[in-house]
């Protein structure tokens, strides 16, 4: 399995940006996405997860009701919606496959940078 994330950039706050984390490979052996991110001088913090079927969306309650997690089964591709951003929110976003249950998370894309000023 292969992950491919994109869609940060640079936004003022209360702006909004969506992320893309494009599977490929063998995406029968995922069994859950998540969106991680490491702010500066933080350790990786988990952001919101989906099961690769599209349901159980779980979301951090630091982004609960700005960020919404979901999954595009034609495409393969898991989005993470993010509105009414606050400059705390800038960070490096991964995204990573867990392909069991219980698991870790052993399968990582390269980060997008979001960077949200005031």
């Amino acid at each position: 399995v292969q992950l491919q994330a994109s869609g940060g950039g640079l936004v003022q706050a209360g702006g909004s940006l969506r992320l893309s984390c494009a599977a490929s490979g063998r995406t029968l052996g995922i069994y859950a996405v998540g969106w991680f991110r490491r702010a500066p001088g933080k350790e990786r913090e988990l952001v919101a997860d989906i099961a690769w079927s599209g349901r159980s969306p779980y979301h951090v309650d630091f982004v609960k009701g700005r960020f919404t997690i979901s999954r595009d089964i034609a495409t393969n591709t898991v989005y993470l919606q993010m509105n009414s951003l606050k400059p705390e929110d800038t960070a490096v976003y991964y995204c990573a496959a867990k392909r069991r249950s219980p698991g870790k998370y052993d399968v990582w894309g390269q980060g997008t940078q979001v960077t949200v000023s005031s």
